[in-house]
């Protein structure tokens, strides 16, 4: 029977253990951790690292969100989607594989915690939305070019080139001929393996059965000796606290890629914790589920290992189980710890070519076709967005081009903000409705009155604009009564509320009466107050409605 009431008096740590069901969790666990292991082992090996780092960060992440985070459903560890970015990233500092390229991940780990860390705890969440969606559409499809680019020389069995992206491309593509038949089938086999079993239910570990099918293959048929590179020995021992020894400008070159990272595991938290939340009534925490994950990667920094994000995949997974709790993570989390105590010898075996297949099948899976061409066929121009994304992502150093991405969707949100333009409100014939003329709409005016409205926040970016289209009514109607209908104006800067003043000032000048009317915001109500908009528009000229003030003030 769940314990609600034990669970919830540990507030606030340990919250996402409330309603834990020991059986259904137990089960989801199980799955669970069939599902993580060659996944981590996998994502592991896509950054740089021996296999057990990748389990060191799933435990650690399954932990730190256990006790901090809320949302009963999420997995936390090793993620396909920043491994790249931070692998790039710290590739340029350091040599993969060496010490001090451990040191810096670990280290990044520590900085990746503590942003989300403090982006929780003053309730930060709405940088995630810094990404729009055809951003972060375009952004995943370029990480998914960058693991195929990483994961086809395994698969392959040719060398691994070295260079920009579209370089190592046109070196795989001069030597695809020297296939190694064998690697291209144990790849392609797993691949095809994971993708039938994701067909036929998503609860089937297809990435576990296709890795211990290669591995048994390859045992059976002395396939090493045929040029199939395996792990080889994955240490048995336990992840230890550990801080990584760098010089101060080390933590400092580490600023802007813990900060590019950041904001991508916090688009994805927020992302899977309003796709599978904890109660479909109440509204997602994304801020606690921020410290969770942020725990999660101070711990995967302390156990020697990276930084950590939210898997939605997973996630799906411990909800269509049975999952009821953080229980199940943990659950999972001891079924990885046992296996690193006394099963790494049978990880000895397990091809590269086959950690390889299961990436293929990541990378192919995060590729969101469909939106993609939904987009296109509704906007053409966000589509473009994409495009460009993507290019900047599979071009650019991609740490670089994940920055610039950001950088485009800023963009693009102040390009949408400027383009408000002043709406002008006609009245639907027969009723007391005011709505924004249209040329599909029939609506009447009425002589000697303009209403007008924002259907935007008003702010520095749009501000001159609408003085500008506030002018030219002014200059063509020549009202007697100008009613700004402010239901869209949510929020109002110092520059736009000089602005107002202005407007106002001018229509008392030429003596034209002026009129607010639906100020629901309020924070457009405080600015009001704040800035003293009042002193120039009488209180007594605010309206709960246009009509209300067309019928007060009209002359």
């Amino acid at each position: 029977m769940p314990n609600d009431a034990h669970a919830k008096g540990l507030w606030p740590l340990f919250g996402s253990l409330a309603s834990y069901s020991l059986p259904g969790d137990l089960m989801a666990g199980l799955t669970l951790a069939a599902i993580a292991i060659p996944e981590q082992m996998a994502t592991a090996r896509l950054g740089g690292f021996a296999p057990q780092i990748g389990f060191f960060a799933f435990m650690a992440g399954s932990l730190g969100f256990a006790v901090f985070g809320g949302n009963r459903f999420l997995s936390c560890g090793a993620d396909s989607t920043i491994t790249p970015i931070f692998a790039g990233g710290l590739a340029a500092l350091a040599m993969a594989g060496s010490p001090e390229y451990q040191g810096l991940a670990i280290a990044l780990a520590l900085m990746v915690g503590a942003m989300m860390l403090a982006g929780g705890a003053f309730r930060l969440g709405g940088i995630a939305n810094l990404l729009s969606m055809p951003v972060m559409v375009g952004f995943l499809a370029g990480i998914s070019v960058h693991i195929i680019v990483s994961q086809l020389p395994g698969v392959l069995g040719l060398g691994s080139p070295d260079g920009p992206t579209l370089d190592r491309i046109g070196v795989l593509a001069s030597e695809i001929g020297r296939t190694n038949p064998i690697t291209f089938c144990i790849g392609f086999g797993v691949l095809a393996v994971v993708f039938i079993s994701e067909k036929i239910s998503a609860k089937i570990p297809g990435a576990l059965i296709g890795l211990v099918a290669a591995t048994l293959a390859t045992i059976a048929l002395g396939l090493e000796s045929k040029g199939v590179n395996v792990v080889g020995a994955v240490p048995g021992t336990l992840p230890r606290p550990t801080l990584p020894v760098l010089a101060p400008e080390q933590w400092v070159h580490l600023v802007p890629l813990a900060f590019v990272v950041t904001v991508v595991v916090m688009v994805q938290t927020a992302a899977t914790t309003r796709s599978f939340p904890s109660d479909p009534d109440k509204p997602a925490d994304v801020d606690r589920d921020f410290l969770g994950a942020g725990a999660g990667s101070v711990l995967a920094g302390l156990f020697g290992a990276f930084p950590v994000n939210a898997s939605p995949p997973r996630t799906g997974i411990v909800a269509e189980t049975g999952g009821q709790s953080q229980l199940a993570g943990l659950a999972a989390a001891v079924i990885v710890l046992l296996l690193l105590a006394f099963g790494t010898g049978l990880l000895r075996h397990v091809p590269d070519a086959a950690l390889g297949g299961i990436l293929l099948f990541v990378a192919l899976r995060i590729i969101r076709t469909r939106q993609i061409v939904t987009i296109y066929r509704q906007s053409f121009s966000e589509f473009l967005l994409i495009v460009a994304t993507a290019a900047l992502i599979i071009v650019l150093p991609i740490e670089q081009g994940a920055f610039l991405g950001i950088v485009l969707s800023l963009l693009h949100g102040i390009w949408s903000t400027t383009r408000a333009r002043l709406v002008e409100f006609e009245r639907v014939p027969g009723t007391t409705i005011w709505w924004p003329a249209h040329k599909h709409i029939t609506g009447e005016r009425i002589a000697g009155v303009a209403v007008i409205g924002l259907q935007a926040p008003l702010s520095f970016l749009n501000a001159p604009g609408f003085l500008s289209d506030v002018t030219k009514v002014l200059g063509t109607a020549t009202p007697q009564l100008l009613v700004l209908e402010a239901s869209g104006m949510v929020e109002i800067d110092f520059t736009a509320a000089q602005i107002l003043l202005d407007v106002f000032k001018a229509c008392n000048a030429q003596g034209v009466t002026v009129a607010l009317a639906r100020l629901e915001s309020v924070r457009a109500q405080e600015a009001f107050e704040r800035f003293r908009l009042f002193d120039v528009l009488p209180k007594e000229h605010v309206f709960l409605s246009v009509d209300e003030a067309v019928r007060s003030l009209a002359k």
